[in-house]
């Protein structure tokens, strides 16, 4: 009888601990992104009182050889990957250009951890302290994609030259003195794109509608 009671208890103890092990698992779907494999995330989201299945494409740092080692490592032990936009047909949103001064080697990435994506610059490899321009969860950049169906990631970052921002600013008023090195084109997919622009120890930002 002593056996049967004993057995008793630990039959309850492991029904228990199922109870709760599924009740962690069943938390964890409606939680958040889901990961549909290393790279890959998808979930629900709601547009215009609507739910949407929504994925996003990432990829490693290892995908971007250019990138310099100790950047490379930096966003490794930061944990991020970059997110892709959907009309991608190549690794994107990891930038090189000169964007402190004219002849400076530096870098811009789109870094995405656990559903936050920063928009980080690292000014001649320092990877210290990169600056953080931008910080928004993956879900809030998101936008149809008709040959899917599915909302999918709209958010991109691109080198712009000299020239290209100076274009750029053509209806500005008074207009800003012609810069001498590069900007980084921030831009949504058939989106306004903005012009962020180091300049002595700030960044200024140009605005555009197309």
């Amino acid at each position: 009888m002593k056996d049967c009671k004993f057995a008793g208890l630990r039959a309850a103890l492991v029904a228990l601990a199922v109870v709760v092990c599924c009740g962690e698992v069943l938390m964890a779907q409606f939680e958040g992104p889901q990961a549909t494999d290393a790279f890959s995330s998808s979930g629900q989201a709601t547009v215009g009182g609507k739910a949407r299945q929504y994925k996003v494409e990432h990829l490693p740092a290892s995908s971007f050889p250019a990138l310099p080692t100790a950047v490379a490592a930096e966003l490794n032990q930061r944990g991020c990957l970059i997110p892709q936009t959907y009309e991608a047909h190549g690794p994107e949103n990891v930038i090189h250009g000169s964007f402190r001064r004219p002849g400076s080697n530096d870098w811009a990435v789109l870094c995405s951890v656990r559903g936050t994506v920063s928009f980080l610059v690292f000014f001649d490899g320092e990877v210290a302290n990169p600056a953080v321009l931008r910080t928004a969860p993956e879900t809030s950049r998101l936008a149809p994609n008709n040959a899917t169906g599915k909302l999918e990631f709209d958010w991109g970052i691109d080198r712009a030259t000299p020239e290209q921002l100076r274009e750029a600013q053509a209806g500005i008023r008074p207009r800003p003195a012609p810069p001498d090195h590069d900007a980084i084109a921030d831009s949504t997919i058939d989106g306004a794109t903005m012009y962020w622009l180091y300049s002595g120890s700030a960044w200024s930002v140009t605005q555009t509608t197309e």
